[in-house]
């Protein structure tokens, strides 16, 4: 297990050297001017130049970069041009609601997606049809269509649930649960879809390995077979799925977020791009990567436990 720790951290470090560093390079093709940014298009030429000396724009970009990768490594991603606020500060804010949103989606997802795939495989004739049919229909739908049909039929034609908005869990637990319902439904259909799809085609081969039919003939019951036995085998590809959803769920929270307004790091994202603010869009990317990082060791972790193969290989 701590070589399987020690060799996912040994690969992660450069992973994450190397996105920052074409996130650096990236950002700089994006039109615009920092220092007209801030001060206005009516600006002389004076005090353009200024502010570029200010914010360290007048050097090259090598030395940009430099003074840049130095900071973030210390967890310093600079000041944002908008808020003139530290940009970990304005993150640290934001991610809260980003977690929430994808941890509460990918709960939803595994609950959901695993029991619909297990059905899938145990039934057979008409059930099992209908299940894979709502399985592909939930994956060809767009989740910012989604999102849209949702607040269009449950908040403004039922009013059942808030169309936009955000509340703090410490102001309300109630109204942060029913703020995040609509977000986390919007996002999880294809997620679940794809997790189900996953979760059918890993029972139904464990169902026929040799051991289980064995275990079966033993006079185990069906219910002990299935949880101890062909589960915790067909966890192993799925987990990775829902690994993979993670990710998918942290790049679809800029959408989602902006349909919802909540204040998260997707939304800041939109702003930070749209202003032409560096270092937050910076900051963001290196923060996501880190996390996409951090998941795909608990996804390796998890598999590790599950397969004792994985802990001594």
């Amino acid at each position: 297990m701590i070589r399987v720790i020690a060799h996912r951290l040994f690969i992660a470090v450069p992973i994450l050297f190397i996105v920052a560093s074409l996130t650096f390079l990236l950002i700089q093709f994006i039109p615009g001017d920092p220092a007209i940014t801030l001060l206005g298009p009516d600006a002389s030429a004076a005090d353009y130049a200024r502010v570029r000396t200010q914010l360290g724009l007048d050097q090259p970009i090598f030395t940009q970069y430099t003074a840049w990768l130095a900071d973030a490594v210390r967890g310093d991603f600079g000041e944002s041009l908008q808020a003139r606020q530290p940009v970990a500060g304005l993150i640290a804010d934001r991610l809260p609601i980003t977690v929430s949103l994808a941890v509460l989606s990918i709960a939803v997802t595994t609950v959901v997606g695993v029991g619909l795939g297990t059905a899938a495989a145990l039934v057979r004739g008409r059930w099992a049809r209908t299940i894979q049919i709502v399985t592909v229909i939930g994956a060809s739908i767009p989740s910012f269509w989604l999102a849209i049909v949702l607040v269009g039929v449950v908040s403004v034609g039922w009013g059942l649930l808030p169309a936009a908005g955000y509340v703090a869990p410490e102001r309300s637990v109630s109204g942060w649960a029913t703020s995040l319902v609509l977000p986390v439904a919007a996002i999880a259909i294809a997620g679940i879809a794809a997790v189900a799809r996953q979760t059918r085609g890993a029972v139904i081969d464990v169902l026929g390995r040799d051991y289980v039919r064995t275990i079966l003939a033993t006079g185990a019951s069906p219910g002990t077979v299935l949880f101890k036995h062909v589960l915790r085998n067909a966890a192993i590809p799925v987990t990775t799925t829902l690994g993979f959803q993670f990710v998918l769920v942290l790049s679809g929270a800029i959408v989602i977020e902006r349909v919802f307004a909540l204040p998260g790091i997707g939304q800041l994202m939109i702003s930070a791009i749209g202003s032409r603010d560096v270092a937050v869009a910076q900051g963001i990317v290196v923060v996501t990567a880190g996390l996409v990082v951090l998941v795909n060791l608990a996804v390796d972790l998890l598999n590790a436990l599950l397969n004792p193969k994985m802990r001594i290989s």
